[in-house]
């Protein structure tokens, strides 16, 4: 017997892409995704498993309720009012923590993040590309770039037909191509964000260029203008009470000249400008229209671009807006192209939100770009400048760094788009960059018991302070189980920003939060935060994180096996790969401090921890009873890199500690869980314990990024980690729906999904990617790419989740939480593939060059 169950959603509808190239997902515009048919999905759920979360479920109704009813706010995870899956979205404009606008794969302005972990998820109708072109002084040709018909700018050309354009992402660039029918003439919009690894000033700015390509098959001339007209705010909703108004500029510096229009948007709190610009240089005029109703007809605009392929340029701002009134701005590049010629048009969309409060108002927060564009609000001339001006260099490191896994002709293309694609949500993950004030003390950073973190404050100091969302969905910063896979995309590309991420972490584990707080789960009171234990998370965006911490109240996670571990693990993982010496002596007494509070769970001192017969680490519906694969594998490889990294620092006496742990743990865990073809789930005897759980071998996943996976540091001999490699593939992945949606979490030894609990018998995209690294570290690099392929041409292609992978999805038409942390993952794929061909370089290296801002 089955129920409705609201935490898994329907998808329906796929996804027709036309296949998959080496710059990236192509569709065509003309296919029209089709939409879901209902918010939610039956899951195949067994009533018990419901009913076990009955009060769980009521618990949760109530503080719902008083959450969004009684209280006005969001809820951390909202279960009851979920962002329904729409298969629109394309790759997102602006660098890393100031916010970010995506543009979807049609053209649309179509989600909003500029409220730091808030999103918006509204087409704004208004914010379009027009195209004009004139010949021998006619207008010959005047089109919205646009499929749309709406109901508003109705004296607008729309329609533009779907079947003449293309899009390619590959981020952090995007490229629309449009073919204008009849005229000779091919539109190519090339979109382009500062994303750049081990860039620590350009990567904050929030700012997108779209560099238009205008190519002329006719034999004579034609004048060409695109148009970009951009609305005053994300959205109709958002227009409030008023007070918004416009205003145009210029800027002329080091001999280039920019001019735009600004849009000033007051809300009572975190106002912000954005701004429209374009590049005048010799044969191109820039034009523009400083205010126009995006409600109306818009005929005034229309015939102004008409008339001359020019906007009429008035001076002087707009009257701000009435209440609930709703304005736009138009900003016009025009150039003359020869016949057969080619010319280039640059326009650019900024965005200037400087100070923020979170939702709680306490605290007055500074963006990173603030660093070098200041914090008075007053940025949007400035930034449009030097994006327009610097768009060429961001292009050339961002293809020096991408050509050479593009040009790579041994790995498959779809990997290539998965790769690159799924960084989007560095910036698009609620991402927020922060300055740490000037005048901010080390006691105030540290707390009563972070002294010993004696390298903290300089380096917030110097690269702020970093924190993504768990999931667009799920509203948690930095949560620290799922950030332990997310993570190598950081420490491989900006490491500095991991380590500060770490420090920030380090302060909370020595410090505690004596708050009583109920626990929805167990319905139980328990501190917020103890002593010596890692956080789940540093906070919700509608609260203040880094003062009040884990936002996560499902469960009390003072007693998760695997938060400690994975604390452990980062650690030794960051210095193998940066050679940080500082940060591994600071860190040091840390993950003592987490080691020792983790050994109460050895309960029976055989050097090996027991889960509690609870959902205690990050599969926490799925219970685990006993010594465990999953939490058992990450504590040896936990005391395994104790141990070395004991070694590193001269203290012997704590490496002799944990050696001696570490051989007791070892045949513990071996006597205990394995079965001659792969590690048991659990120790328990039950049912679910000879389960195959996907990702069993994590804890051998960080030792083999980490080179100590072999030798006298062999934790998991290397024959028992290919057989339930194997097992895994055979089981897993090719066992499971034809091989071809990646790996389920569980499978039962007779080839039938585990269904004990909801999150056995889903695919975690997450985890397949780091499975996939796995079983590359080890040799197994046709199955690690088959694994992963799966996941990708499901996510991607088959059911249109671009740029919102989720964690999670079924094999019958549910998924969960969408845009999601964990798929990050992907990158130590690309650290196996590295460190297998040798191209890997040293760690002394990897730290200079990481060095470098």
């Amino acid at each position: 017997e089955t129920v409705e169950w609201p935490l898994m959603r329907r998808y329906e509808g796929a996804a027709q892409g036309r296949g998959v190239a080496a710059d990236g997902w192509r569709v065509c515009l003309a296919h029209s995704f089709e939409e879901l048919r209902q918010p939610y999905g039956a899951g195949d759920v067994p009533l018990r498993d419901v009913l076990r979360h009955v009060g769980l479920g009521l618990r949760y109704f109530r503080w719902w309720v008083k959450k969004t009813r009684i209280e006005k706010k969001k809820a951390f995870i909202d279960l009851l009012c979920a962002v329904p899956l729409q298969q629109i979205y394309g790759c997102p404009l602006g660098g890393i923590g100031g916010g970010t606008i995506t543009r979807g794969w049609r053209g649309e302005f179509c989600r909003w993040q500029l409220n730091p972990g808030l999103y918006h998820y509204e087409t704004v109708i208004a914010n379009q590309f027009t195209v004009c072109l004139r010949c021998k002084g006619q207008t010959i040709y005047q089109q919205v770039l646009s499929v749309e018909r709406p109901s508003s700018l109705q004296g607008w050309n729309w329609g533009y037909c779907g079947h003449y354009a293309f899009y390619h992402a590959l981020y952090p660039r995007a490229w629309l191509v449009y073919e204008l029918p009849g005229q000779q003439v091919v539109l190519t919009c090339r979109q382009v964000s500062p994303v750049i690894p081990h860039d620590y000033k350009d990567s904050s700015l929030p700012v997108g260029v779209f560099v238009w390509e205008v190519e002329n098959g006719r034999d004579e001339a034609v004048e060409v203008s695109i148009m970009f007209s951009l609305q005053n705010g994300p959205g109709a909703k958002e227009a409030g009470s008023g007070g918004h108004w416009n205003e145009p500029f210029t800027l002329h510096k080091d001999g280039q000249r920019v001019a735009g229009v600004l849009l000033h948007h007051c809300p009572p709190v975190n106002p912000f400008t954005l701004a429209i610009s374009a590049r005048e240089k010799a044969g191109t005029g820039v034009t523009h229209v400083t205010a126009f109703n995006p409600t109306g007809l818009g005929r005034e605009v229309w015939q102004d671009l008409l008339q001359d392929g020019r906007l009429d340029s008035p001076p002087g701002k707009s009257r701000p807006t009435e209440k609930g009134e709703v304005t736009a701005a138009a900003v016009c590049a025009s150039c003359r192209v020869p016949a057969r010629g080619h010319k280039t048009l640059e326009l650019a969309l900024a965005w200037d939100m400087p100070c923020v409060h979170f939702g709680s108002k306490e605290k007055l927060h500074l963006r990173r770009y603030t660093r070098f564009f200041g914090s008075d609000g007053d940025a949007g001339p400035a930034l449009s400048h030097y994006a327009l001006t610097h768009y060429e260099e961001w292009e050339r490191k961002i293809e020096a760094w991408q050509n050479p896994i593009l040009e790579n002709s041994q790995l498959p293309s779809w990997y290539k788009s998965a790769l690159f694609n799924e960084l989007y949500f560095l910036t698009d993950g609620g991402t927020i960059w922060m300055e740490v004030p000037p005048d901010c003390s080390a006691e105030e950073l540290q707390g009563p018991a972070g002294a010993g973190l004696s390298h903290l404050l300089p380096v917030l100091r110097e690269y702020g302070r970093f924190a993504y969302l768990e999931g667009q969905e799920y509203r948690m910063y930095n949560t620290y189980d799922v950030h332990f896979y997310a993570s190598f995309a950081l420490i491989m590309l900006w490491p500095k920003l991991q380590i500060s991420l770490q420090y920030d972490i380090a302060v909370t584990v020595v410090n505690e939060d004596v708050q009583p707080r109920q626990y929805l789960m167990c319905g139980q009171t328990a501190q917020v935060k103890m002593k010596n234990v890692v956080p789940h998370d540093i906070g919700d965006p509608g609260d203040e994180p880094w003062q009040r911490v884990n936002a996560y109240l499902m469960h009390d996670t003072a007693d998760w096996k695997d938060l400690n571990l994975k604390f452990v693990l980062q650690v030794y993982r960051d210095y193998y790969l940066t050679h940080d010496s500082l940060y591994l002596r600071d860190m040091w007494p840390v993950c003592q401090a987490v080691m020792e509070s983790e050994l109460k769970f050895d309960t029976d001192n055989d050097g090996l921890i027991e889960n509690g017969g609870f959902a205690d680490q990050t599969y926490d519906a799925w219970v685990v009873h006993g010594a465990s694969a999953y939490c058992g594998g990450l504590w040896l490889a936990a005391v395994c890199m104790m141990c070395k990294m004991a070694e590193v620092l001269g203290d012997t006496e704590i490496q002799q500690k944990y050696l001696g742990i570490l051989n007791r743990g070892k045949e513990a865990f071996e006597r205990m869980l394995w079965n001659g073809k792969y590690y048991n789930y659990d120790s328990s005897g039950s049912d679910t314990s000879i389960s195959i759980m996907s990702d069993q071998c994590a804890g051998q996943w960080f030792l083999g990024a980490c080179g100590l996976d072999q030798g006298e540091f062999e934790v998991f001999p290397k024959s028992h980690v290919l057989s339930a490699l194997k097992t895994i593939f055979e089981k897993n992945v090719l066992g499971f729906a034809g091989g071809t949606m990646g790996a389920v979490n569980g499978m039962r030894p007779d080839g039938v999904p585990d269904t004990s609990s909801v999150q056995s018998n889903e695919v975690w995209v997450g985890v397949v990617y780091s499975l996939a690294a796995t079983m590359i570290q080890e040799g197994m690099v046709e199955e690690g790419f088959r694994t992963a392929e799966g996941c990708y041409r499901t996510v991607w292609e088959r059911l249109g989740m671009a740029f919102q992978t989720p964690e999670a999805y079924r094999e019958k038409k549910v998924y969960r939480s969408l845009a999601y942390m964990r798929p990050l993952s992907i990158w130590s794929m690309q650290l196996a593939l590295e460190r297998r061909a040798g191209r890997a370089q040293a760690p002394a290296q990897l730290a200079q060059a990481h060095s470098h801002p």
